[in-house]
């Protein structure tokens, strides 16, 4: 049985020494019982520092989050240790539970790169020279875009999102690299990028990854899809997070390179402690400005509590729904005859 000293240390993003340990677990034991006290959950995205991981009910990617918060059902309180849309997900799906922002400044550079207003005007642009226009966001979007949106995607199912639309052409928003790797898996479908991109995944460059792989020929090369495609060019896999998590705990290779954000080698590294997770990765500077005196603070003081205007949220989480009902299989597309179009 490994110590929490042991498996932080196995943390390269930041350095954890034993004073460093002894707080944490004081703070984990009082965030344990204000969760008890507040009948409240955890959740946390895979980017979070791991000291939050180390405390969550439940750690997991864009898609696994927003699927989990729709199925919460005995607690009172959901503690989203993600950024802002991620809460404001949580909240569109859940409206009767009170969901809380541990820290304000966790926004998201890419949701902000499309604003409602613009979208709303592309949207009607667009639909003037395509009529049979679908609109799919990915999940990284305010709340009063997935308003606006046909259905929402995540990074592990874009392209099955897009396939399944009757829709020839189709609006993605806002992630101009997850539109492209979407594209080229669904070839018959025109793909209209929305011109945003992830700051993190974006400064990641092919001859840094280079760089890497020729000194570790060995190297198992997995890469999210908000990278360039130069980039995913290199990959033996493009994968969403939760993807990635998979690969290396199935895979036999004992080495890899994680072309994502930090936090995730950060997971693996305590998860999967017999191999090794070379870092291609950048800092998230809105994942990682959450704390554990945050999480402890919102959970004591139940704040920031995120509120979704009740006319957004209930076009948002039709968007949403849809995507869960492709998920589970039944799909009612927008387009088909069964669908309602978002207006």
């Amino acid at each position: 049985m490994t110590t929490l000293f042991e498996e932080l240390k196995r943390v390269k993003t930041f350095e954890y020494t034993q004073e460093d340990v002894r707080e944490i677990t004081e703070l984990h034991s009082e965030i344990r019982e204000l969760k008890r006290h507040r009948n409240a959950v955890v959740v946390a995205h895979n980017y979070y520092r791991p000291e939050i991981l180390k405390v969550a009910d439940f750690v997991g990617d864009s898609l696994e989050l927003a699927l989990m918060a729709s199925e919460v059902r005995d607690a009172d309180v959901i503690i989203f240790c993600g950024v802002h849309f991620m809460a404001e997900t949580a909240k569109i799906v859940n409206p009767s539970r009170t969901v809380l922002l541990p820290n304000l400044l966790a926004g998201c550079q890419l949701a902000d790169s499309a604003p409602a207003v613009d979208v709303e005007k592309k949207i009607a642009a667009l639909r003037a020279i395509h009529p049979d226009l679908a609109v799919v966001s990915y999940v990284n979007t305010t709340a009063a875009v997935k308003a606006l949106s046909d259905i929402i995607c995540t990074s592990a199912n874009a392209a099955k999102i897009v396939r399944s639309l009757s829709s020839n052409n189709i609006l993605f928003t806002p992630d101009r690299n997850l539109a492209r790797h979407a594209a080229e898996q669904v070839p018959e479908k025109n793909v209209i990028p929305w011109d945003g991109f992830c700051y993190v995944h974006q400064q990641i460059t092919p001859e840094e990854i280079t760089k890497i792989r020729e000194a570790d020929p060995s190297l198992k090369i997995l890469v999210h899809p908000e990278c360039r495609r130069d980039v995913a060019l290199l990959a033996d896999a493009v994968l969403s997070t939760s993807g990635m998590v998979r690969y290396a705990k199935e895979n036999a290779a004992e080495r890899y390179l994680v072309v994502t954000e930090c936090g995730l080698s950060d997971r693996l590294a305590m998860e999967v402690p017999d191999k090794t997770f070379v870092k291609g990765c950048k800092l998230c500077a809105f994942m990682k400005v959450t704390t554990l005196e945050d999480v402890r603070d919102s959970l004591r003081d139940l704040k920031h509590e995120v509120i979704v205007p009740e006319e957004i949220r209930v076009k948002a989480e039709r968007a949403l729904r849809r995507m869960f009902d492709v998920e589970k299989g039944a799909v009612s597309a927008p387009g088909d005859a069964t669908a309602p179009r978002c207006e």
